[in-house]
């Protein structure tokens, strides 16, 4: 069976998903087993606890009507008749548990009204104590009735008890025996898997990783340019089996193409290269190569002919040039000393005027420059003048206010007094109160202090507002006589604002002609500059003409030199 690398891939893999889904299922049931061996243990035991609960319940009633016949304690008749409630439900519940158990379900039926009677028969011994007293409570009890139920009851639940501890047993048997086949399966399932991977992996890696191997190793051998590697013969006829032989092909068609390169580079362009296909793009550039080369050989050929009867009429002819451009270099060289000299003494007289025009545009700057500041200082005196006046007039305001606070001094003053007059009568008032007034004499005498505290500081505040009003009159004499000094200095600085004004207009005159004398200079000197280095470009080119000339007269030696040497190559190769 022929099989390719996908198919063996994908039946080692089914295999393996094979033997998954048969420890998955074995797992799956086994576990289900053990859930439902779980749930009826967990369901005996439920049957066990109400069993137990509804003895318990049934004691309690009986304990309960035995203590409130022997002490009268109304605390148990309560927990006799709660008891009775709870043996119900117990009843309800183990009923509820059973129902679907046939045989569990037929003891019950023996079991339930015997319970149901006992239940009852406690509730009317409780009634008859209640009712006719203790004496008619103890007469039921002593009858035997209670424990004869009672009796009937237990017998009942034991064997219920056996059944399911019987149950029990089994169920954990059960339960034991799945647990031991479930590790079974898992472990042998997943032994089996292991082993069958382990297989599959051994198989694959024997048919396709280690070819693959091989192929890759020759790979790395002809990708570094060895050609001589070999790969088995795979007589196999999947994938990798048509790899091989494709690659084997490869390594001989790259090989055919070295043994024309090999001729191509020995000279011999007669080769015939022969494409696999259509579509072998090395073969088809080998053969453009091939046929490129012979043309542009047999191009050559004919070339180097006429390039080397050119050459020589190109040696001659530079020759001549260079003669003829050596003199020519000779007089420009001549005329451009003469034009140098020319140009020094320009460049003299052009520094001179620009000197003068220098120093005539600085005086015109600084006579522009005390002309402005004259004009700032007029400016700042006026400023000045202004700024008196308003403080002149701050200080009389400043009076002013002092005469208002003088007059709210004179306010405050007064009500320290009548503070103290108020002081001196609450006093009074005080000590004709007698101990009642204690407390009101102590305000009285802070008042009379705070009175005398505040007349204390209106004579301070009275005393420094009288040195403010002194020091405001001096200010605003004094304010006075600044303002006379700076009228007398604005027409001082006006006076000289003037005479500057009429030295800047003579200076200003003298700079300008001496700068229009700076642009003629600078002119006539550019004028020379420009012949200057118009001689100088002249003499550059003439000595690159020359140069040029010696080195176009060598080129076109080395040029019959290379059309010799194009020629002998050339031959070197048959087409």
């Amino acid at each position: 069976m022929k099989w390719n690398v996908g198919t063996k891939i994908g039946v080692g893999f089914c295999i393996l998903l094979v033997a998954f889904i048969v420890v998955g299922l074995v797992s799956y049931r086994t576990t289900n087993e053990l859930i439902a061996a779980s749930d009826l243990r967990k369901q005996s035991y439920e049957v066990l606890r109400a069993i137990d609960d509804l003895v318990s319940q049934l004691q309690d009633v009986e304990i309960g009507q035995r203590s409130y016949a022997i002490t009268g304690d109304e605390s148990y008749r309560e927990t006799s008749l709660a008891a009775a409630t709870n043996a119900e439900q117990a009843l309800r519940n183990l009923r509820a548990l059973v129902q679907a158990d046939s045989p569990q379900a037929h003891r019950l039926d023996a079991i339930e009204p015997a319970a149901r009677e006992r239940i009852a028969y406690g509730r009317d011994t409780i009634a008859a104590i209640v009712g006719q007293g203790v004496a008619a409570g103890e007469k039921m009890i002593r009858s035997g009735k209670g424990k004869a139920l009672m009796h009937q009851i237990r017998t009942g639940t034991r064997e219920m008890e056996r059944e399911e501890l019987g149950r029990l047993d089994q169920r954990a048997e059960a339960t034991e025996a799945n647990g031991w086949l479930a590790r079974t399966a898992i472990v042998a399932g997943t032994l089996a898997a292991l082993a069958i991977a382990i297989i599959a992996w051994t198989l694959l890696t024997r048919a396709i990783a280690r070819p693959l191997t091989e192929i890759t190793s020759v790979a790395a051998r002809v990708a570094v340019g060895d050609l001589d590697a070999r790969l088995p013969d795979y007589r196999r006829e999947d994938e990798v089996g048509r790899l091989a032989r494709a690659f084997s092909e490869l390594v001989r068609s790259l090989q055919a193409l070295t043994q024309v390169a090999e001729r191509i580079a020995a000279g011999d362009l007669r080769v015939e290269v022969s494409p696999r296909s259509r579509d072998d793009v090395l073969g088809n550039a080998f053969l453009r190569m091939a046929e490129n080369l012979r043309t542009q050989i047999r191009t050559i050929v004919e070339g180097a002919a006429v390039l080397g009867s050119a050459s020589s009429q190109i040696v001659t002819s530079t020759a001549q040039l260079a003669s003829s451009a050596a003199e020519s270099a000779t007089a420009v060289n001549e005329t451009t000393t003469t034009v140098e000299e020319v140009r020094q003494t320009a460049h003299m007289a052009s520094e001179k005027a620009q000197l003068v025009a220098g120093t005539a545009q600085r005086a015109a700057q600084i006579s522009q420059q005390g002309r402005k500041s004259t004009e700032d200082m007029t400016g700042g005196i006026e400023r000045i003048r202004q700024q008196m006046g308003a403080i002149a007039a701050s200080m009389m305001r400043l009076s002013e206010q002092s005469h208002a606070i003088g007059q709210v001094i004179a306010t405050v003053e007064d009500l320290a007094a009548q503070s103290n007059l108020l002081a001196v009568n609450a006093a009074m008032e005080a000590a004709k109160a007698g101990d009642a007034g204690k407390g009101f004499g102590v305000v009285a005498q802070e008042v009379k202090n705070l009175a005398e505290q505040s007349r204390q500081a209106t004579n301070q505040v009275r005393t420094i507002l009288a040195d403010i009003q002194k020091a405001a009159s001096a200010a605003v004499l004094a304010t006075e006589e600044g303002g006379k000094a700076v009228e007398a200095g604005a027409g001082q600085t006006a006076v000289a604002r003037d005479s500057i004004r009429t030295l800047y207009d003579s200076v200003s005159e003298a700079a300008q002609a001496a700068t229009q004398i700076a642009a003629s200079s600078q002119q006539q000197l550019v004028g020379v500059d420009q012949v200057g280095r118009a001689m100088g470009s002249i003499l550059e080119a003439s000595n690159q003409n020359v140069a040029s000339a010696k080195q176009l007269e060598s080129a076109a030696r080395e040029l019959d030199d290379l059309g010799q040497r194009l020629k002998q190559a050339a031959d070197r190769y048959e087409v």
